[in-house]
């Protein structure tokens, strides 16, 4: 088959598409026929290589994908020959402690499929059947193959994690970006007020578009400055910052009193700047959230089947050139995902 693969870490001239070997299906696995796949910043990260890393190369990347079953293990007995089929990365020992208390997002050996193991940009891939959530037939394949990572973290971080409520004020940074505009979509919908920031005039249109109240460029203006004025100096309920590096002591800074900041990464930095004094004199939660559970991605997924959250694309490409899809979510120009399809489909 053909697949994409990273020869070493780098650059985008790291990354090449051929031939790679078919994958064996495992007993507890599900082949799929990808027809849609997308990138997530997490592609990025991976093709860099991260120091927590040592991945056998060459890696096949990728941890969002849809398509169609063609074959199944002899276990697997949800799935069978045809069904339509998302990827859901987050993979689970199912045995653990935290598994058996039915969070196997924390698990103590969990992992992302495309990062810590082969990933779904290719012509096949074989995937645990926990990992597979069915896909009606009415969705489009790139719909489908873009949007389960995103929505199931924006959703566990705000529902679960955060417990935002209604008519509670909340500011999401990057509002454009992947996790960004599936958090606005989910606050729009629980009924929260909705602050957001974006770096051009179109990337706010867009946020408002999708449910954003009031929305601050912040390459022109101070969005702490911004949030304390439209809060008449109170300050937000709550903050989702999977930015960081420069901008954690601001999102701390925007918080009310007893307000939460909820992170699931550090696109700018791993280890920024903070104000310990600030959080325990206003007593602030810090609240870490990591992809979703199986019931969660279950919930979430219903709602972008459905139509009421909608996923953004803003280019679709052969994954032969997966090199320039990697180019477009590092330049941050446009928003939304990017699409890679197996140069078979096209």
């Amino acid at each position: 088959m053909q697949a994409v693969k990273i020869v070493e870490h780098g650059d985008t001239d790291v990354i090449e598409y051929g031939d790679y070997p078919d994958p064996a299906v495992g007993r507890d696995e599900v082949l799929v026929d990808v027809k849609a796949a997308a990138l997530n910043h997490l592609d990025v990260w991976v093709r860099r290589g991260l120091p927590t890393l040592d991945l056998e190369l060459p890696h096949v990347p990728g941890s969002d994908a849809a398509g169609v079953v063609v074959e199944t293990g002899k276990d697997v007995t949800r799935f069978a020959e045809g069904d339509r089929v998302a990827v859901s990365a987050g993979v689970n020992c199912g045995e653990c402690e935290f598994c058996r208390d039915g969070d196997p997002t924390l698990c103590v050996n969990f992992h992302l499929l495309g990062e810590h193991v082969p990933g779904v940009h290719a012509e096949y891939a074989a995937v645990p059947a926990d990992n597979l959530i069915a896909v009606p037939d009415r969705v489009d394949w790139s719909v489908a193959g873009s949007s389960c990572l995103v929505f199931q973290t924006a959703w566990r971080m705000l529902i679960d994690r955060a417990e935002l409520e209604p008519g509670e004020k909340i500011l999401v940074l990057g509002a454009s970006g992947g996790v960004g505009h599936a958090a606005v979509q989910i606050a729009d919908y629980v009924g929260a007020e909705v602050y957001a920031t974006g770096s051009t005039r179109r990337k706010l249109e867009y946020a408002r578009e999708h449910g954003a109240d009031y929305v601050c460029n912040y390459e022109t203006e101070n969005f702490v400055e911004w949030v304390r004025s439209e809060t008449d100096g109170r300050g937000v309920d709550v903050v989702v910052d999977y930015i960081a590096g420069g901008t954690w002591r601001d999102s701390i800074k925007s918080l009310a009193k007893n307000g939460r900041l909820v992170t699931c990464g550090g696109t700018a930095g791993p280890n920024p700047e903070t104000d310990i004094p600030r959080i325990f004199w206003n007593q602030l939660q810090i609240i870490g959230s990591t992809m979703g559970t199986p019931g969660q991605v279950d919930d979430v997924m219903e709602l972008v089947w459905d139509g009421t959250f909608e996923p953004s694309i803003r280019a679709e490409l052969p994954m032969s050139q997966t090199a320039r899809a990697h180019e477009i979510v590092e330049g941050r120009k446009g928003f939304g995902k990017v699409v890679v399809r197996p140069d078979s489909e096209l």
